[in-house]
């Protein structure tokens, strides 16, 4: 009887099992199942063993049955609900079963630093030609059962994400392998120290260069909280995982426009799921993950030991091939090619031991495919490239600007600053027949040096905003042209009287004369008061945002924003001078879809961080508007911050100077991941700069918040940028930063 009454109780879970996947009891013959467990379950001692036996029998039947249909047709939103099940397997389950024994560290349970994220030192086995080998790894990841009351969701707070990091350099510290497993539905929205969206773009920022092996697998994938811990040289999903750029009830919202407190519609939710393509086989397809781990029907839970199995021989199968990718012995090479032939199939012990230390050559080789994998992602996803022919000449042009600058700055230039200094370290005898003699030298060296780089730039004198307008003249906003007035928002606070429009909007570059205020103006006042006249020169225009999922309605607002801005994608790229400095600029603007980044503004940008890179320039990044990714790309739009956040990391370790500029509002993705991370952060005053809105964080945390929260004062106390600029002064202070910020690799150092 006792065995009976274990089954039982199996079905029973069986059952709410699937009636949480299916959102209730309506799908198939649930209800009446149900209904039929419950009647033996209250006649459980009334009946014979053996009729109890049948009908259990029969229940199992059922369920089998209806559990296998369930399966052949899981829609993506029951696969969020699969994984956002209590019985799914969790980290804490991947600790017990796939490793060793492991070590947690900074803290255990609710004691620790932030119970949602978990990192652990933790050995691996292997078995190779009969011999035991053991591997250290770091494991991190984001814990969503085993203490639900205190992990939060697995929505990690911003010194959770900063635990992680701390123990990403430990790991590298240690030459050992990082396996992260992703667990969250997005990172918790507030910007306490160090801020979540600051922190997330320290961590991608970080791993971009790490020495280790980076391994990752992802459960439950929720955009920014998946990328604190997400780039990888290796990705691994979950069949019945997702991995999205925004959950299907907040993207649902959005496109119904459903107001906070409103109930979003069940149909639109599935559709929304559907449309942003957050499956594995889909994510797959995309080339945003590598590989698939098939689980058990309806998904692993945390006591399904075959997946556990699984797993491991996957997360081990996953570093071999990461690490024989780095070696040049032909006998790995040849293994490495066996592996990735071996496709699904599970290898019981690897033939040979692998050692996951890798050298100094290795290390190298390794950073470069990882560059090289996000540079490659989402290559596809735009409009606008380039023909065959013309890819050929961009190519065969950039190569020679290589050679070019190369012997410019790296050749000539060494040798110039060599010989200067022997001139300088003879003529400081204090001999004067060396210094007569060194003088015509020292004389010829400069005349070269001045050659060679144009014109010397010198500092601006003058502290008044009126010299950095020089131009302001030759351009005058159109919202000048309203004959009224506007109150400024301060007016009760500081008693600030009524505007004159064209005063406002044209002398008073639109800053309340009284109390400062900043006014929204549009982007192409910066384009005429910032940069020297004549002197923009516009690249890769041509390249377009496309609709790569084939989202329903997109097209037609695509090419509404096209007619409307004239552009093809929410980013300007272009060459310019500021008071005869030449520099490298990223715009994204408002008027194109509100500033969102997909795969085409991915790409401009990481292809002016390139250009800033070949011709030593300095690279600035105004953001005159984001409102984050672009919800409609998916997964393709999430990967432009690993893939941005690379391209920058490369051009500051070439020694480049990059200056990011916030304007009006600036949120989510973009200022988490390659705008947050730069060294030099300022902000137009009365900005706003945060990782999610009010409302987002009222129905996350539950709490309001105050009405400054995202003001640019606000950031700069909490250390998220290094300053707030008056638009008046705009030039001038980019001007002085120029000359002051940033190594000595720029081409007028």
């Amino acid at each position: 009887m006792e065995d009976l009454r274990k089954k039982l109780l199996t079905c029973e879970e069986r059952l709410t099992y699937l009636s949480h996947i299916k959102a209730g009891d309506e799908w198939g013959n649930i209800a009446g199942l149900r209904e039929n467990l419950l009647t033996l379950r209250d006649s459980f001692y009334d009946l014979a063993p053996e009729k109890i036996t049948t009908k259990v029998k029969s229940l199992e039947e059922g369920l089998h049955f209806l559990e296998t249909r369930c399966e052949e047709n899981l829609t993506p939103m029951e696969r969020v609900r699969i994984v956002r099940s209590p019985l799914r397997f969790s980290l804490k389950d991947i600790l017990e079963n796939v490793y060793e024994d492991y070590t947690e560290l900074g803290g255990a349970e609710e004691t620790n630093i932030d119970p949602s994220m978990v990192a652990a030192k933790a050995n691996i086995l292997r078995r190779a030609k009969n011999k035991n080998f053991t591997q250290q790894v770091m494991v991190i990841g984001q814990e969503k059962g085993h203490g639900e009351e205190y992990r939060n969701g697995g929505s990690c707070k911003p010194w959770g994400n900063e635990k992680a990091l701390r123990y990403m350099q430990v790991a590298q510290t240690e030459g050992i392998p990082i396996h992260f497993y992703i667990f969250t539905p997005g990172s918790f929205p507030i910007e306490d120290y160090p801020g979540a969206a600051q922190q997330i773009a320290r961590n991608i920022y970080t791993m971009t260069k790490l020495r280790v092996p980076l391994i990752s697998m992802i459960s439950e994938g929720g955009s920014g909280g998946a990328e604190a811990i997400g780039l990888s040289d290796f990705r691994l999903m979950c069949s019945h995982g997702y991995y999205s750029v925004i959950s299907p009830e907040g993207a649902a919202a959005i496109e119904g426009k459903i107001r906070e407190g409103g109930k979003v519609p069940a149909e639109l939710i599935e559709s929304c799921a559907e449309r942003l393509h957050i499956t594995a086989r889909d994510n797959l397809k995309l080339g945003t993950i590598d590989r698939i781990i098939e689980e058990n029907p309806l998904g692993a839970k945390h006591d399904d030991f075959s997946f556990f199995k699984k797993l491991r021989y996957e997360v081990m199968r996953a570093t071999d091939e990461v690490v024989l990718k780095t070696k040049s012995l032909r006998a790995f090479r040849a293994y490495e090619l066996k592996l990735e032939k071996s496709g699904e199939s599970v290898m019981d012990e690897p033939q040979i031991d692998i050692s996951w230390d890798l050298n100094e050559d290795e290390i190298k080789r390794l950073l470069q495919r990882r560059s090289k994998k996000y540079r490659q992602m989402a290559k596809d996803s735009y409009g606008g490239r380039t023909a065959n022919l013309t890819s050929f000449m961009q190519r065969l042009k950039n190569n020679t600007s290589k050679a070019y600058y190369s012997f410019r700055y790296d050749i000539l230039r060494s040798q110039q600053k060599q010989v200067k200094q022997v001139i300088k370290d003879v003529s400081g005898e204090s001999s004067v027949f060396f210094k007569q003699l060194t003088a015509p030298f020292s004389a010829a060296y400069d005349f070269i040096i001045r050659k060679t780089d144009g014109k010397n730039v010198k500092l601006p004198v003058s502290g008044g905003y009126g010299d950095a307008l020089e131009f302001g003249d030759t351009y005058t906003s159109p919202l000048a042209n309203e004959d009224r007035t506007v109150t400024c928002p301060n007016s009760e606070k500081y008693g600030c009287k009524d505007l004159w429009v064209p005063d406002l909007y044209g002398e008073f570059c639109g800053v309340c004369e009284n109390c400062g205020h900043h006014f929204p103006l549009e982007y192409q006042w910066y384009l005429k008061h910032l940069l020297d006249r004549n002197s923009i020169r516009e690249f890769n225009r041509t390249i377009s945002a496309g609709n790569p999922l084939s989202s329903p309605g997109f097209e037609k607002r695509l090419q509404e924003a096209i007619r409307k801005t004239k552009r093809h994608s929410a980013i300007i790229t272009l060459e310019a001078r500021v008071m005869g400095v030449e520099i490298v600029i990223a715009m994204l603007y408002s008027n194109f879809r509100n500033g969102t980044v997909g795969a085409a503004e991915g790409e401009k940008f990481a292809q002016a961080c390139e250009k800033a890179k070949l011709k030593r320039r300095p690279f600035l990044a105004y953001i005159h508007t984001t409102g984050g990714i672009r919800i409609q790309e998916g997964t393709l739009g999430v990967v432009q911050m690993p893939k941005c956040t690379m391209a920058v990391r490369e051009y500051v370790d070439s020694g480049g100077l990059y200056i990011v500029v916030y304007d009006n509002n600036s949120y989510a993705g973009p200022v988490a991941s390659f705008l947050g991370c730069s060294h030099y952060q300022f902000a137009i005053r009365s900005s706003r700069i945060g990782f999610a809105g009010p409302r987002v964080i009222r129905e996350t945390t539950g709490s309001d918040i105050p009405p400054d929260y995202h003001s640019a004062r606000n950031a700069l106390k909490r250390g998220h940028i290094q300053g707030i600029w008056d638009r008046r002064d705009f030039r001038r202070n980019l001007h002085k930063a120029l000359h002051t910020m940033g190594g000595r690799n720029l081409y007028y150092r």
